[in-house]
């Protein structure tokens, strides 16, 4: 399923970030596929999701060890977790707001994919504070300096709009993805929260973005935007998936 979302041939650049969704592949695959298919994927990805189901702690870092997918194991990066914590005292090393949250997992075959000895730190969020993001953000920048910034690709896993007609997602959903191309965190925070859009992820894409500013990004580009309702055809009530680089 996955090499069938996968554009071969397809150009591919460095990224310092990604910006990429988790619904069920039927849905979000074509632009997942389309956008991993153009980023080259170093060893090292720290995946910044978000928290569906309210467990753990505001700020959880998974600890040591592995996650098991249909094609593999990945490892979980230690030494990448470690520097994390250290530079982030917020950062919580626990397990329970991970179990049964799809939003990092589902990136994992695709970047896998591309990079079989693939390594992650994986940060779930609950907090939209925006100073704790920024406290995030700058050390999500400082270790990546500390790894080597060609080593180390950030990845916020994020869906746009929910469950609104199709034209008033789109509309919506523009809002957001012109804040997160301007490379405007505190931007795209205000436009969501003011906007009322209802994108799950937008505390990891917004850590993600501080963290890219400071590691230097002043580029970015939309790779995908598509609806459920390009999918499927029902265009009456749909989730929007934006597949975006930032370098």
């Amino acid at each position: 399923m996955i090499e069938g979302f996968i554009e071969k041939g397809a150009k591919k650049e460095r990224a310092i970030a990604v910006f990429s969704p988790h619904a069920g592949y039927m849905y979000s695959g074509g632009v997942a596929g389309a956008l991993f298919s153009r980023v080259e994927i170093p060893q090292r990805v720290i995946i910044v999701s978000p928290n569906h189901t309210g467990l753990g702690a505001p700020v959880s870092i998974f600890p040591d060890g592995a996650w098991a997918i249909p094609t593999g194991e990945v490892q979980i990066d230690s030494k990448m977790n470690s520097l994390i914590r250290k530079n982030c005292e917020l950062v919580e090393e626990e397990s329970s707001a991970h179990l049964g949250e799809h939003s990092a997992e589902v990136q994992l075959p695709f970047l896998k994919y591309f990079r079989d000895d693939l390594k992650i730190s994986v940060i779930v969020l609950a907090t939209h504070d925006y100073p704790e993001l920024e406290l995030l953000g700058n050390a999500l920048a400082q270790t990546v300096t500390e790894v080597g910034k060609e080593e180390v690709l950030l990845l916020a896993s994020t869906d746009m709009t929910h469950f609104e007609p199709h034209a008033r997602a789109v509309a919506k959903d523009k809002l957001a993805i012109e804040k997160i191309l301007s490379l405007d965190p505190r931007g795209l925070l205000t436009t969501v929260e003011k906007e009322r859009i209802s994108m799950c992820g937008v505390a990891p894409a917004t850590a993600v973005l501080l963290a890219a500013r400071l590691l230097g990004a002043s580029q970015s580009k939309l790779v995908k935007y598509e609806t459920s309702g390009d999918v499927t055809g029902d265009k009456s009530s749909v989730v929007g998936y934006a597949g975006i680089m930032v370098w």
